[in-house]
């Protein structure tokens, strides 16, 4: 055998037995007549201690980092001991090793404090999965799938696979396309989920599906995306919203008490009109409060500053104890909203003095009073810090406030990685306008099911269409959404027109669907969360590359693979592809 057992697990207990570890060197020290080796594994490092004289001794002296090690010999109790390691109390005394491979020295080290930065350890992606750090979070990844499928198979739901290669479909993000070699000129698509499908499983009767599956958008990249995804993706017949709600919260619950060992309170639901009145964002942060109070009734009482006069939103929100921010600060955050990603014009701030006095940079526009009141309605307190923007498009001025929000929160150490916040986020618009499209589009898809009381308004105003969906959202990030679906074939005929599809083209689209329906659909819904979201969350991280194992940057590519890259022209000539300039 390589190994009788790993690097992480020998103790005191096991003193005196005669063992063979197997790993790599995480570093050597040469001590006059001793040299001691770390050697890692998966599992953990162990010291090997190597005694002048001894042909391990000599091997030992003339290995490197990361060389793969094989060494037998007896466990002793260390005389320095080292507290931070779970076998810090033993080592080995090395009577054979083995020098199973050598390595190159590695690029960076290979440590939780890694000297490589991103596109080097991207490159060489298989040297940084070795930190202890990154495997942690595949080794979490690992155990939130594995109780995802425990709970989900107590709960009756069934995993089915679904195809890889589909047709394109409209109303989504852009798709990634395969060419197919049999149908020249034809090609397939890559899945941007398996909605469509699932759907499908519902119709054919087997009413609770779930599927850990890989999902494919052709999207701009952030640090939460990724070209290529994980969704638990999950549909259920004969179900309203609420069941959906109770069920995945149970869920949640579940992994937040086996993974972290906290106990979940019921989920707190807003609406998403709320949402956005006093956040500005569908996915709000409720680690902490600075929710926006609308202050245009007052100042427009007051008419005399013109910014404010012409807004037709003004918003604030209030920083608790921030009233000491120098005026350096506040310019910093000016700048900060005034950057083109955000596009606010300006900003006004106020402090609450400890008299209860407020100083603002609008002093001169307007009366002690005025700002009083506007401090009231806020109910901004001595040592207080207000900021307000204003615009014309009241939607467009909340979302900025919302990045001002989150900006202020960051600052004042309100945004903490190891609290959780839940909720969830329902009764979203059916509908939203595209600029781009010069029309509605579907906000989530276009199989989601109007609640019944709104669905005469999509004749005379569809935008005012309220949808049965709902978004579970943690820590200000969107970890899952769905809705309940729509099952009757005349209702999804007339959301296909609204959207603005003629009956041959919807048929074309989506007839195999429609179609399906007719056959004794039943009422059902579901939804889906972002294993990787999911899982960043649990590990404190920042983005979602490090939970996956081998990522892609944020061009898209693959660093370590080279991918994309190009292929052959014999390739190209086989799918009659012709990519040569004219």
């Amino acid at each position: 055998m390589y190994r009788t057992k790993t690097c992480g697990e020998l103790r005191l207990a096991d003193v005196n037995q005669t063992v063979t570890l197997a790993g790599w060197v995480q570093r050597i020290r040469k001590m006059g007549g001793m040299t001691f080796i770390d050697l890692r594994d998966r599992y953990g490092i162990t010291q090997l201690a190597f005694n002048q004289g001894t042909e391990a001794f000599e091997k030992a002296n003339s290995a490197g980092r990361e060389y793969v090690l094989q060494a037998t010999g007896k466990v002793i109790e260390r005389q320095s001991k080292n507290p931070q390691l779970p076998t810090g109390e033993i080592e080995i005394e090395v009577s054979e090793l083995r020098v199973l491979n050598p390595a190159l020295t590695p690029p960076f080290t290979i440590e939780d404090e890694s000297d490589g930065g991103d596109d080097l350890r991207m490159k060489y992606r298989y040297l940084d999965l070795r930190r202890n750090c990154v495997r942690k979070n595949l080794e979490l990844r690992h155990k939130m799938a594995f109780e995802v499928r425990r709970y989900l198979d107590q709960q009756g739901f069934l995993e089915v696979e679904t195809p890889v290669l589909v047709n394109s479909t409209p109303e989504g993000a852009r798709d990634f396309v395969v060419p197919s070699r049999m149908n020249p000129g034809q090609f397939y698509a890559l899945p941007q989920s398996p909605q469509i499908l699932k759907q499908l499983l519902m119709v054919s009767g087997f009413d609770r599906y779930f599927q850990i599956v890989k999902c494919f958008r052709d999207e701009d990249l952030r640090a939460d995306r990724q070209p290529e995804f994980t969704q638990i993706d999950c549909e259920m017949s004969f179900v309203e919203q609420e069941d959906i709600l109770q069920m995945f919260e149970g869920m949640s619950r579940h992994l937040f008490k086996t993974i972290l060992g906290i106990d979940l309170p019921a989920l707190p639901r807003m609406t998403w009109a709320d949402a956005m009145k006093y956040y500005g964002s569908d996915k709000p942060d409720t680690r902490f409060g600075m929710r926006f109070v609308e202050l245009q009734d007052i100042f427009h009482a007051h008419p005399g500053f013109s910014v404010f006069d012409q807004a037709a939103y003004i918003g604030g929100i209030c920083a608790k104890g921030a009233a000491s921010y120098t005026r350096k600060q506040i310019d910093q955050l000016t700048e900060y909203v005034r950057r083109p990603q955000i596009g606010a014009k300006g900003m006004v701030y106020a402090r609450v003095e400890q008299d209860g006095s407020v100083k603002s940079s609008v002093d001169k526009f307007y009366g002690p009073e005025v700002l009083g009141e506007a401090a009231k309605a806020m109910e901004a307190e001595a040592g207080d810090l207000i900021l307000i923007l204003s615009g014309e498009d009241a939607m467009k001025t909340r979302k900025q406030l919302s990045e001002l929000r989150l900006e202020m929160g960051r600052q004042l150490g309100l945004r903490d990685p190891k609290k959780f916040s839940c909720l969830w986020v329902i009764d979203f618009p059916m509908y939203e306008w595209s600029d781009e499209e010069q029309r509605l589009m579907a906000m989530h898809h276009p199989f989601t099911s109007p609640k019944p009381e709104d669905i005469p308004l999509l004749d005379t105003d569809p935008a005012s269409v309220r949808a049965n969906a709902y978004d579970m959202v943690i820590n200000g990030v969107e970890v899952g959404g769905g809705s309940i679906r729509i099952h009757d074939a005349q209702l999804q005929e007339k959301i296909f027109e609204v959207l603005g599809f003629t009956p041959e083209q919807a048929q074309q689209k989506f007839g195999f669907l429609m179609n399906a329906f007719k056959y004794g659909a039943p009422p059902h819904g579901g939804l889906a969360y972002g294993l990787d979201r999911f899982v960043s969350l649990f590990a404190g991280l920042d983005s979602i590359r490090d939970c996956i194992a081998f990522p892609k940057n944020n061009q898209g590519k693959d660093v370590m693979l080279g991918a994309p890259g190009v292929i052959d022209q014999v390739q190209l000539d086989e799918l009659q592809i012709d990519i040569r300039k004219k």
